[in-house]
């Protein structure tokens, strides 16, 4: 039997970070970011439809999609944002689920889908138990403004953006507390696999 965690977090909650422990106990991580910048490459099939909704002008001469212009249509029209997302949404869910699929018959012991919108996207049917990577609001802001350069109010703008990490936290399975240092995440991370009899 596998065991599907799902993991998920905020906005600089660290959930990159975590994400990456797992490969120290050798725990195949299907990253939907990462998936969902593969589906909109040329020859893809969610490629094709995005070009035929927003049209030839959101591509760089070497015909790839200009996040940055796509970006810009989306953003300013809800309509547009729904349009590209019940593109993306799906293709990405296809993806993740074969892989998901691949590694169940190989019999592996455990794998994790890492995905932001968890919570957000009713996603947790795909998995077995979730895993929320949580900080303190504060924390968040300080890390996002000195990662990404934003002002306070651009901070808070992009954290109050999404669901609050507490309320994802209160509909985990388990939470790391990312307060602390690595070290501390490591550890909380260590003895939840072996509760849950992974390692």
């Amino acid at each position: 039997m596998t065991l599907v965690i799902g993991l998920t977090g905020s906005i600089a909650s660290g959930k990159s970070t975590v994400s990456l422990m797992f490969d120290d106990f050798n725990i195949p991580v299907i990253d939907a970011d990462k998936i969902s910048r593969e589906v909109v490459r040329p020859g893809e099939k969610a490629y094709e439809q995005i070009v035929d909704t927003f049209g030839g002008e959101i591509l760089r001469d070497d015909q790839t999609i200009d996040r940055k212009k796509l970006g810009a249509i989306v953003f300013e029209n809800e309509d547009k944002r729904q349009a590209l997302n019940s593109i993306v949404h799906p293709a990405v869910r296809e993806k993740m689920l074969e892989r998901r699929d691949a590694h169940v018959d190989t019999g592996e012991k455990c794998v994790v889908l890492d995905i932001p919108l968890l919570f957000e996207s009713k996603l947790t049917n795909f998995v077995d138990k979730t895993v929320v990577v949580y900080v303190d609001e504060q924390v968040q802001l300080e890390r996002l403004m000195d990662r990404d350069g934003y002002s306070e109010k651009e901070a808070y703008q992009r954290i109050h953006a999404q669901m609050p990490v507490k309320e994802k936290a209160e509909l985990a399975d388990a939470v790391i507390d990312n307060n602390g240092s690595k070290y501390d995440a490591y550890q909380q991370l260590e003895s939840l696999l072996r509760e849950w009899d992974v390692l």
